[in-house]
């Protein structure tokens, strides 16, 4: 049953090996069923004959196959899309992109995919155990809904009675005594037996007779409270306009040209440059590398992926406002990003050899994978960036090394707008004013990708044996 259903998946319907992690449904799927649902086929009787094989092949593919973090990322991840982007649960569920707002899909699909009331379970599980009813509502409710459509499989490790049991529960959480009630009698109706249950119906009805305020079946549930609540709209919206730059015949100081920089090495094949912003200063070079360097980049990036941190305090921690996986490439380890590195040079005039400059750093988002409001220079002393004595950050150079069908795009939150991928270019933009302070105007998030497989590598400059390159202002405010 299990290898029927996932060839049936397959077969016609992905014509890319690919296509299943572009689609963040189907990337959920893969990652349950190569973390829960493969374990069972393998530990199953009806595998008798192979068993040995089966199992000594399962033993030796372990360690690369998804743990419980990632399934729990992954769910994570399709939370943070519903979030970010507004999205009807429901019609996530059925594989549609639709905002609550807009029945209309966000973004349309070439191949849907539908998630089970089993895997609906697992999201709405993981929101439960961190106490965020918000989220086990919604997705507890699909599970409900669609378990009671469907047959039990073995395959699953959630129940009809499973789900009603956490719903009834979060409903509970969220003041809403009166579904909580209801969902318990009918979960009475398949488990007459359970004393718990029993005591819960007894609770549930005394707080609906004692009248309390909080028990009304029409209660509005309430999103959690995020550490960036007071940018979280404006990053979201900036999220949902796909790309919302200023557009150059509205302001004449934006323009595009070929762009030399004074350095005869590009004469004969300048590089084409849109200015987005002048405040912050943000630049868009187009065809900063070929699709060759962008999948080397990829191929030699890829064996030292590790989850990606962020400075805290004296020292670097994994956050859950930055999900996606990194990897450092030295020039000396591979000549493609030697040849980027003389690039960057020519296009910014900057010294970006290290210690002036970190190595490139290679990242990848997952699903939804995303980096929320956050600056790239250093805003305190006792950042671990000052570790390389070199200065702080004062410039950012971000190569885009993979197209993305829907989502991640660049959003400068205070400067209110935001840049979509495009697939080999690079964005740049100065961190700090000529001053030497952070300019807050550089505030900016990576949108959670929806569909695609995002790749950029990152290339921080520092103040160091930059001062004749970019030199300072006679205006000290500047």
């Amino acid at each position: 049953m299990f290898f029927s259903r996932v060839t049936s998946l397959h077969d016609g319907i992905y014509n890319e090996p690919s296509d299943p992690i572009a689609n963040p449904i189907a990337a959920f799927k893969l990652v349950k069923r190569l973390k829960s649902e493969w374990l069972n086929v393998v530990h199953s009787t009806e595998a008798e004959e192979n068993i040995k094989v089966l199992r000594e092949d399962y033993r030796r593919m372990e360690s690369s196959l998804p743990k419980l973090e990632d399934l729990r990322g992954a769910a994570h991840g399709l939370m943070r899309l519903q979030d970010v982007y507004n999205l009807h649960v429901e019609s996530l569920v059925r594989g549609h992109f639709q905002q609550i707002s807009d029945p209309v899909d966000f973004y349309k699909l070439s191949v849907s995919d539908m998630l089970s009331g089993d895997d609906c379970f697992l999201v709405g599980k993981v929101a439960y155990d961190l106490e965020d009813y918000y989220h086990s509502v919604l997705w507890f409710e699909e599970a409900v809904r669609l378990f009671r459509g469907t047959e039990w499989s073995p395959e699953n490790e959630g129940t009809l009675e499973d789900a009603l049991d956490h719903l009834a529960f979060s409903h509970f959480k969220t003041g809403n005594i009166s579904h909580a009630l209801s969902l318990s009698r009918e979960l009475l109706l398949h488990d007459p037996m359970n004393r718990r249950v029993h005591f819960n119906v007894e609770k549930y009805e005394k707080l609906l007779n004692e009248n309390l305020p909080a028990t009304s079946s029409g209660l509005t549930l309430k999103r959690p409270d995020g550490i960036y609540l007071r940018t979280r709209n404006a990053y979201e919206q900036l999220c949902q306009t796909k790309g919302s730059q200023p557009k150059h015949f509205e302001n004449p100081s934006l323009f595009c040209d070929y762009f030399t920089n004074g350095s005869p090495a590009l004469f004969l094949q300048p590089i084409r440059r849109e200015i987005i912003s002048l405040q912050p200063y943000v630049v868009l070079f187009h065809g900063f590398v070929t699709q060759a360097e962008a999948k080397n980049i990829r191929k030699y990036a890829m064996p030292g992926l590790r989850r990606s941190v962020v400075a805290s305090g004296m020292n670097q921690a994994t956050a859950e406002y930055r999900i996606s996986k990194s990897a450092w490439l030295k020039e000396s380890a591979h000549e493609v990003v030697g040849k980027l590195d003389q690039r960057i040079t020519l296009v910014t005039g900057l010294n970006v050899q290290p210690p002036y400059a970190e190595y490139l750093q290679v990242v990848n988002y997952g699903i939804g994978g995303h980096y929320e409001p956050h600056f790239d220079h250093a805003t305190s002393d006792s950042s671990p960036l000052y570790r390389l004595k070199t200065g702080n950050r004062v410039a950012t150079i971000m190569i885009y090394l993979s197209p993305v069908q829907a989502g991640g795009s660049t959003a400068f939150i205070y400067a209110n707008f935001s840049v979509p991928v495009v697939q080999n270019a690079a964005l740049f933009w100065w961190n700090l004013h000529k001053n030497g302070q952070g300019n807050v105007d550089t505030l900016h998030a990576g949108c959670p990708v929806i569909v695609g497989n995002k790749w950029v590598a990152n290339k921080w400059v520092h103040e160091y044996e930059q001062e004749f390159r970019r030199r300072c202002s006679l205006n000290p405010e500047e």
